[in-house]
C-alpha cells in the first residue's frame, strides 16, 4: 500500500499534456492481452508503423463529423500517446500502457455504439493507409472489440 501511494505521488505529466489526477498504472488497463510472438507487430510495420497509425487515427477522428464533438476539450496529445502505448502493448511491441482502465478513460464521454463504429472505420482507414494486411487488421480489431463493453455508456 505504501509503495502504491509513493508510485501515485511520483507520477508526472508528460510534456504537452494536461495534468490528470493520479491513478494506478497497469498493462491490464489496456483492455486486451497482447498477441504472442512478433508477427502482428511486423504486420503493422513495427513500432514506427504503430505510431503512424495512432497519429493518423487521431487526425481522422478529430475531423470526423460523426465523432469529432466527443473529443472537443479532450487532451489530444495524451490521446495520441495512450493510443500508441495501447496499440504497441497489444501488438507485443515491448511497450507498457500507462492509461486508465477503459471504463474510467471513457467515462462521461457519452459514447454510443454508432460512435464506436465510426472510430473503427477511422482505424481501418489508418491501418489501410499504413498497408496493414486485411487479416492482421481483423485480428487486431477482434482484440479491441471487447473494449466496447466498457466504453459505451448508452
Amino acid at each position: 500500500m505504501v509503495l502504491l501511494a509513493l508510485a501515485l505521488a511520483l507520477q508526472t505529466t508528460p510534456p504537452g499534456e494536461d495534468p490528470v489526477d493520479p491513478y494506478p498504472h497497469s498493462n491490464a488497463n489496456a483492455g486486451a492481452t497482447p498477441f504472442k510472438g512478433s508477427a502482428m507487430l511486423a504486420a503493422f510495420h513495427g513500432r514506427a508503423g504503430v505510431d503512424r497509425i495512432a497519429d493518423d487515427l487521431v487526425t481522422r477522428i478529430v475531423i470526423d463529423p460523426r465523432i469529432a464533438d466527443i473529443l472537443k476539450g479532450q487532451d489530444e496529445v495524451r490521446l495520441r500517446r495512450l493510443l500508441k502505448e495501447q496499440f504497441c502493448y497489444i501488438l507485443n511491441g515491448g511497450c507498457g500502457y500507462s492509461g486508465r482502465t477503459m471504463r474510467e478513460g471513457h467515462k462521461n464521454l457519452g459514447l454510443q455504439t454508432a460512435d464506436v463504429g465510426a472510430l473503427v472505420e477511422d482505424l481501418q482507414a489508418a491501418m489501410r493507409k499504413e498497408g496493414v494486411p486485411f487479416a492482421a487488421q481483423n485480428r487486431f480489431l477482434a482484440k479491441l472489440a471487447p473494449i466496447k463493453r466498457d466504453a459505451v455508456e448508452r
